[in-house]
Formats: structure tokens, C-alpha cells, sequence
């Protein structure tokens, strides 16, 4: 069953995580945001902490998240995932953008520790990796991805286009999707990881956005861009009885993590409200019935209410995730009411506040415009709840669309 009292070493490492947020990542969340693309030089005092972490086994990547051929759990386990959920929580606190633009903290790092050998993650088990899925053709229809790999001799040779890959500049390296054979379907869909300086990848250009300004998001070149052979993550077997649960699984791990993000945002906009609405004389209390306090005090209780269940969804995937339990309805559950609670939270707080709320005085409306992303990426809300339907309906992709 699970145990929501914390262990003192994930308390220990969210801690040291909040003082990150709090002492580094908040004091220049809105100088970044003024100043799109631009690097963010205080984060390279965090790389040697980070490595460190992931050394000791608490890094916000969590080294061994997802492992299926991980040891059988005996009782109640805590680990990678959970240290990883818990960290991103207080740093997105902090900042979003600059949590996605921390090093060696990519998603697809994420990737590398749901589906390497065990080779693979002595290789790029320290790597910064970023993660290219989305291509022009598609958003989140992941099964059609038209990049390809194609083996020519000791060496994969990629062709194709992605677009939106967060840290898609920055990273050291790029986890890409591809097929390699288009008459197979999905089934063929592999990922490979990709070094920066791999000949036939460049950025061709970098996205303007709404939100996270502070994180670089690019659009990928692959022209006959080559690798070694055994850059392709797992078995490069097209296995057409397994089809797409191979590179499916990433998401397993890190639509948990997103929704962690969303959590973390969400915390510091109520925190944020909190503190306007009681300047502003309203009281906000538990023992009276929300009908009879200020409506203001009302809608925030509704808020929290809303961001605990969005929390404890999260803690219950992350949780699943570490006692190798299979999670895939819980991670989309989780990613779909933390995505909209953060984005409904926000967008709420921004008019509770008032003029403070659409000033850029306070951070709320920055917030407003990063949680958009965190509905968006990793699986849009619509299909999050697609996933979900078809999980307590035992339908296949084929049967509901």
C-alpha cells in the first residue's frame, strides 16, 4: 500500500532542491523571462551538484527510473522516480523554464533510464539529454513519426525534421524517434540517442513562445546524420508482438514528472494568492463553509482542493513507478489533472489578484503563461483523457480515436 509519509532521505533532498529554487532559480525567473534565449549562466554552478546527486542516487533524473528488469520489490519502495517527482516539485516552484534548462536534467534523460541496456546507461547515464518526438506532420499522434533510420554498415543514418525539443540547443545530447522500416508501422519506432556534434544534426532555428522563456526550444536538422550502431536505445528487433510499448514506456516515467511540474507551479501560485488576498483583508478559513466566506476565499479553497488531488495523483504514478507496478493509466491520470489544475490555478489567481495579477510586479502572470506548456507537452490534455478511456474500457488505439 502506499505510504505517503515521506522517507527522510527524499525530505533531505527536496529540501536542498527548494533551496535552489528559492536562493538561484527565483531571484532571476523574471530577468530570463525578459530575455528570451538567452543562457542562463547562474544554472552552471548547479552541474557539479547535480552530478553529485545523481551520483548518490537522488538526482532529479532519477538514474533508475523505469527499469524493467529491475529486481522484484519486496515491500514498500521509495526511489529514483519518487526523489525525482519530489525535486521537480520545488524547483519548478522556483521556475519552470529554468527547470527545464538545468544540465544533465533533460527528458530525455529520462528516456535513457526507461529502455538502455545496462551498456548503454554506463554511456549516457551522465549525459545532458533533450528529447525529440514532434515533427511538422504530427503533435501527439507519437505513432507517426516519418523521421527514419536506416543501418549502413557499423553506423544509423537519420533523416528528418523535429520541431519543439525543449533544451533542444543546450543539451550534449539529443534522444530522437525514428523508424526503421516504414513498412512495419509503429512496431518499427525506435529511439536513438544522438550527440550534439554528430555530423548531419544542426538547429535550425529557435521557437519564440508563450511561456518558459528561460528554456531553449529548437527545431532539428537530420540530414544523413550518422551514429554508431549501437546508439539505438534496447533492441534494435522490430518486435511486432510488443509494437509501440518499447519507446511507449518513456512516457511511463516522465508524464509523472511533468505533472510533478505542474504541481510545483501550481504551489507557488496559491502561496502567491495567499499572501494577496489576506494584504487585501480577506480571510480564508477551514472551519467555515466555503458559502459563507468572501468568494474569493471560496474559489481558492477550490483551487487547493483541486491541487491536492493533482499531488497525490502524482505521488500515486511515482509511486507505482518505483514498486514496478504497471502505471501507464495512473501516469496519464496524473498528467492530465496536473496539467489542467496548474493552467486553471493560475489563470484564476491572475484575475483574484486583480491589477496585481495582470502586472508583471508579481510572478503570476508569468506563471499563467508557463503552465500552459506543462497541459501541452508530453501528451496534450485530450489525449491524456484518450489514454484513459481506452485503459478503463479495454479498447485499443484502433478501436478509440
Amino acid at each position: 500500500m502506499i505510504n505517503l509519509e515521506l522517507p527522510k532521505k527524499l525530505k533531505a533532498s527536496a529540501n536542498q532542491a527548494h533551496q535552489v529554487a528559492a536562493q538561484i532559480l527565483r531571484p532571476v525567473s523574471r530577468k530570463y523571462d525578459l530575455a528570451e534565449h538567452a543562457y542562463p549562466v547562474e544554472l552552471d554552478t548547479m552541474a557539479a551538484m547535480v552530478e553529485g546527486l545523481n551520483d548518490s542516487g537522488v538526482g532529479a533524473s532519477g538514474a533508475a527510473l523505469g527499469r524493467g528488469d529491475a529486481p522484484a520489490i519486496v515491500g514498500n519502495a521509495n526511489g529514483g522516480n519518487m526523489a525525482s517527482l519530489m525535486n521537480v516539485i520545488e524547483t519548478c516552484w522556483g521556475d519552470v523554464g529554468l527547470t527545464l534548462s538545468i544540465p544533465y536534467q533533460g527528458l530525455g534523460n529520462s528516456a535513457i533510464a526507461a529502455v538502455a541496456t545496462d551498456e548503454q546507461l554506463e554511456r549516457f547515464g551522465k549525459v545532458w539529454a533533450s528529447m525529440a518526438i514532434t515533427e511538422p506532420s504530427f503533435g501527439s499522434d507519437s505513432a507517426a513519426v516519418t523521421t527514419t533510420a536506416v543501418l549502413d554498415g557499423d553506423e544509423w543514418v537519420l533523416n528528418g525534421e523535429k520541431i519543439f525539443v525543449t533544451a533542444g540547443e543546450r543539451s550534449t545530447h539529443i534522444v530522437v524517434w525514428a523508424s526503421v522500416d516504414k513498412t512495419k508501422g509503429r512496431a518499427a519506432i525506435k529511439s536513438f540517442v544522438v550527440p550534439r556534434d554528430a555530423p548531419g544534426l544542426s538547429v535550425a532555428r529557435l521557437e519564440h513562445k508563450l511561456g518558459i522563456k528561460a528554456s531553449d526550444t529548437a527545431v532539428l536538422l537530420l540530414q544523413d546524420c550518422r551514429i554508431p550502431a549501437d546508439n539505438i536505445l534496447g533492441s534494435p528487433v522490430v518486435n511486432t508482438e510488443q509494437g509501440f510499448g518499447g519507446v511507449m514506456q518513456t512516457f511511463d516515467n516522465t508524464r509523472p514528472i511533468v505533472a510533478g511540474m505542474a504541481v510545483g507551479l501550481g504551489r507557488a501560485v496559491l502561496e502567491e494568492l495567499r499572501t494577496i488576498l489576506t494584504d487585501a483583508g480577506i480571510e480564508i478559513s477551514y472551519d467555515i463553509p466555503a458559502n459563507n466566506q468572501h468568494a474569493a476565499a471560496a474559489e481558492f479553497l477550490a483551487m487547493e482542493a483541486d491541487w491536492e488531488a493533482a499531488y497525490l495523483l502524482s505521488l500515486r504514478a511515482t509511486w507505482m513507478a518505483d514498486n514496478k507496478k504497471p502505471n501507464s493509466l495512473e501516469a496519464s491520470m496524473s498528467k492530465a489533472k496536473a496539467g489542467r489544475t496548474g493552467t486553471a490555478v493560475s489563470l484564476k489567481a491572475v484575475e483574484l489578484a486583480g491589477t496585481e495579477g495582470y502586472s508583471q510586479r508579481p510572478l503570476l502572470e508569468k506563471w499563467a503563461r508557463d503552465s500552459k506548456i506543462l497541459d501541452i507537452f508530453e501528451g496534450t490534455q485530450q489525449i491524456q483523457q484518450l489514454i484513459i478511456a481506452r485503459r478503463l474500457l479495454g479498447k485499443s488505439s484502433a478501436q478509440l480515436k
